[in-house]
């Protein structure tokens, strides 16, 4: 007779049970497991900081130093063949808010960039619209309409004046077909807007079409094919759908071409060579605020602290612009209006 004992061995152990121990094991093996090291620490908390120093070290010494420090010489009467500036407070500011000079510039610069900046994004919008459809060989449309862009401003200027010639422009020629008496575009200050708000449009259009296109394309088709199933047509489609989608992108196009708008100073200058340039024709017909910013800064004023108070207050109107515009904007998109 022999005796058995029962271990419990041979029995089935509850799943409850193993499961209790395997995780009791796996909180040693933790507990076991050592500490990240602070390089570790360093690396989560610190790391992305670093990264992205190196733009904001590069902003502050190319965009805040070269603010503040025009702020300080805005505050001084400056000459730049004189040896000492002279403090002389809020003087230049309030001599800026009398010159009819600075005034005759304000009008010019919003002028040309209401002129230009309006139907350069809508005909940009309506080109991306076209080359988001399946057409033949859109990869060439897509660079052709960027080559504008490429090209140099001067090179344009030159090309531009000639078609704007009061003698033997092409304009001129074609408005006489029509019976329109010839335009000098140099000397008629409502004429010098209209070329080279054209130059701007021309050269920028491209761009701003690219910036939409790839907008589009980030769209989804569902929503198209949707609405074409409810009857919708494509400009429909266009204004109920796309425009909607593109606002923040239309937003940063505006801002964009604000900034770029106002502080127009290449095709103007270029546009009236030869006719005193700087001053933006003889009467200042075409002088933005950054011609008369340099006209006063350097050649041939040299007042460097009266062109600082220009450029500032250059910096506060393309602030108080491109505000409205982002406001106005986004008043269309909630009220439904204009289609966004």
């Amino acid at each position: 007779m022999s005796l058995q004992v029962d271990t419990g061995a041979d029995r089935p152990t509850p799943i409850g049970g193993r499961s209790a121990r395997r995780h009791r094991r796996d909180d040693r093996e933790q507990r076991r497991s050592p500490r990240p090291s602070w390089t570790s620490r360093f690396d989560n908390r610190y790391a992305p900081y670093l990264y992205i120093a190196p733009f904001f070290v590069l902003f502050a010494i190319f965009g805040l130093y070269p603010l503040a420090y025009t702020a300080w010489v805005s505050l001084h009467e400056w000459d730049l063949i004189a040896a000492n500036p002279t403090f002389v407070g809020l003087a230049n500011y309030t001599a800026l808010l009398r010159d009819a000079d600075f005034w005759n510039s304000v009008v010019n610069t919003l002028a040309i960039f209401v002129i230009s900046t309006v139907p350069q994004l809508l005909l940009a919008l309506w080109l991306a619209n076209l080359l988001n459809r399946g057409l033949r060989a859109r990869t060439s449309f897509r660079m052709g309409i960027l080559i504008p862009n490429l090209t140099s401003t001067a090179a344009v200027a030159i090309v531009f004046s000639q078609l704007f010639g009061r003698e033997f422009g092409l304009v001129n020629w074609a408005l006489g077909l029509v019976g329109v008496d010839a335009i000098d575009w140099h000397a008629n200050r409502f004429g010098a807007w209209i070329a080279v708000s054209t130059m701007v449009d021309w050269r920028w259009t491209g761009y701003n079409a690219l910036i939409f296109l790839a907008a589009m394309q980030a769209i989804p088709r569902d929503l198209y094919e949707s609405a074409a199933l409810d009857g919708a047509r494509l400009v429909r489609q266009f204004w109920s759908i796309t425009v909607p989608l593109l606002r923040p992108t239309i937003i940063f196009c505006t801002v964009i071409s604000t900034i770029g708008g106002l502080q127009l100073f290449t095709e103007p200058l270029l546009f009236n060579s030869g006719t005193n340039p700087i001053r933006g024709g003889t009467l200042r017909e075409s002088q933005t605020i950054t011609m008369y910013m340099f006209e006063n800064a350097f050649a041939p004023n040299f007042n460097f602290g009266y062109g600082s108070a220009i450029a500032w207050m250059l910096f506060l109107l393309i602030i108080i612009v491109a505000v409205v515009n982002v406001a106005l904007i986004r008043r269309t998109g909630r009220s439904g209006k204009g289609g966004l």
